[in-house]
C-alpha cells in the first residue's frame, strides 16, 4: 500500500486525497438529497469497477455484471426479510453472486470460450435472469416467507442495522459513509491486486493469453479467478443498492442497465481505477439534468454524447486527462531544465 503510495505523481496524490477529504466533509454542509443522489453514483461506480478491472486489465468483456448486482439486491431483501439479520445478508450479497460466478464462469472459461462468445454468453444470461425473474408474478413463487413479486419487485427493506448493536440503523448519512468507504476499499483491493504477481499476470492475459499460457499460467484459473471476485464486488454494490433504496427490482439486471455500465466505463476509461467513478458521475449527472430539463429523448442524448466522448476520449476521459497532464509536466520539467542550465551557463561566463 505505502508502495503503491509511493508511486503515484504527487498532482494525483492530492487530487484524491482532496477528493476524499471533500467527499467525507460533504455531509455537514450539504442536505439528504445531494447525499442520497452521491450514494447511488457511489454504488454504480462500484458496479462499473467490478467490470472495469476485468474488461480493461483482462481483457474480459462481461455483460453479466448486472446478473450479480441483481442476484446481490435480491439476496439481501429475501435473507433479511425471512430472518431479519441485515449483516450476514448483507455478507451474503458477495458470497451468493460469488459463487454463481463461479459456477457459471467455470463453464464458460474451462469450456474454451472465446473473449466474443464471453460476451454474449453473460449478456444472454443478464437476458434469461430477469425473464425468470419477471415471471415470479404469481403468490406462489416464494422463497420462504418472501414473495418475489415478479415485475413489481420486493419493497419495504429493512434498514441495515448496526452490528454490534441490532436496535440502531443507518441513516442517510450513515449509509453515505458505508457506501463510499465500501468504493474506496473496493479501489484499494483492485490496486493492490494489480502490484501484485496476480495482476502482472491479468495483463499478460490481456496482451497475449498464450504466451501466458507457454510460459506455464494456466490463464483460465486466472480469468476464473477475477470473474469470481469481480462478481462478488458487483453482488456487493447489488447489496448497497437495496440498503439505499429499500426496494429491488428486475430492472437491476436487465440489459439496459448492463449497457448502461458499459457506458459508464468507456466515458471513463477501462484502464484506470478513478475511470469507472468519474465516468459515472458524469454520466448519471448529465442523466439526471436531461430527465429534470424535460427531453424526452434521454437516451438518444446520451448515444450521442458516448459517441462524441468515444471520439474525443477514445481511452477514456481519466486516462486521456493524465496523458495531458504527464505531458504538460515533462515540459514543464524541460523549460525549468534549461532555464537553469542558462543560468549556470551565464553565471559562469560573469565568474
Amino acid at each position: 500500500m505505502i508502495s503503491s503510495l509511493s508511486q503515484m505523481s504527487p498532482a494525483k496524490l492530492i487530487f484524491l486525497c482532496t477528493g476524499g477529504l471533500f467527499c467525507l466533509a460533504l455531509p455537514f454542509f450539504s442536505g439528504l438529497s445531494t447525499l442520497l443522489d452521491l450514494s447511488i453514483i457511489f454504488v454504480y461506480a462500484i458496479l462499473a469497477l467490478s467490470m472495469s478491472f476485468m474488461w480493461g486489465h483482462c481483457g474480459m468483456l462481461s455483460f453479466g455484471q448486472t446478473v450479480f448486482f441483481g442476484l446481490g439486491g435480491y439476496t439481501y431483501a429475501i435473507w433479511s426479510l425471512n430472518t431479519g439479520d441485515t449483516t450476514t445478508a448483507m455478507i451474503m450479497t458477495i458470497v451468493f453472486p460469488m459463487i454463481i460466478a463461479a459456477l457459471l464462469g467455470y463453464f464458460i472459461i474451462y469450456g474454451g470460450i472465446g473473449d466474443i462468445y464471453f460476451a454474449v454468453i453473460t449478456m444472454v444470461a443478464t437476458i434469461a435472469l430477469e425473464k425468470a425473474v419477471r415471471a415470479t408474478s404469481d403468490p406462489r413463487f416464494m422463497i420462504g416467507d418472501v414473495r418475489l413479486q415478479g415485475q413489481n419487485g420486493i419493497a419495504a427493506l429493512p434498514d441495515l442495522k448496526v452490528p454490534w448493536n441490532p436496535t440502531e440503523t443507518l441513516f442517510v448519512t450513515e449509509v453515505y459513509y458505508l457506501i463510499f468507504i465500501a468504493m474506496v476499499l473496493v479501489m484499494l483491493g483492485y490496486g493492490l491486486l494489480l502490484r501484485h504477481r496476480i495482476g502482472r499476470i491479468l495483463v499478460g492475459i490481456r496482451e497475449n493469453e498464450r504466451r501466458i499460457n507457454l510460459l506455464g499460467y494456466d490463464s483460465r484459473r486466472y480469468k476464473l479467478l477475477i470473474f469470481v471476485l469481480s462478481g462478488g464486488v458487483a453482488g456487493l454494490s447489488g447489496g448497497l443498492y437495496a440498503i439505499w433504496g429499500n426496494f429491488v427490482a428486475p430492472e437491476m439486471m436487465n440489459l439496459s442497465s448492463s449497457s448502461s455500465v458499459v457506458i459508464n466505463v468507456i466515458v471513463g476509461g477501462k484502464t484506470s481505477l478513478l475511470g469507472p467513478l468519474i465516468g459515472t458521475g458524469l454520466v448519471q449527472s448529465l442523466t439526471n439534468w436531461l430527465g429534470s430539463a424535460g427531453v424526452g429523448q434521454v437516451n438518444l442524448v446520451l448515444g450521442l454524447v458516448l459517441i462524441a466522448a468515444v471520439q474525443v476520449f477514445p481511452q477514456g476521459v481519466v486516462p486521456m486527462f493524465e496523458a495531458l497532464f504527464n505531458k504538460a509536466a515533462k515540459r514543464v520539467s524541460k523549460t525549468t531544465g534549461a532555464v537553469r542550465n542558462n543560468h549556470d551557463v551565464t553565471a559562469g561566463e560573469k565568474q
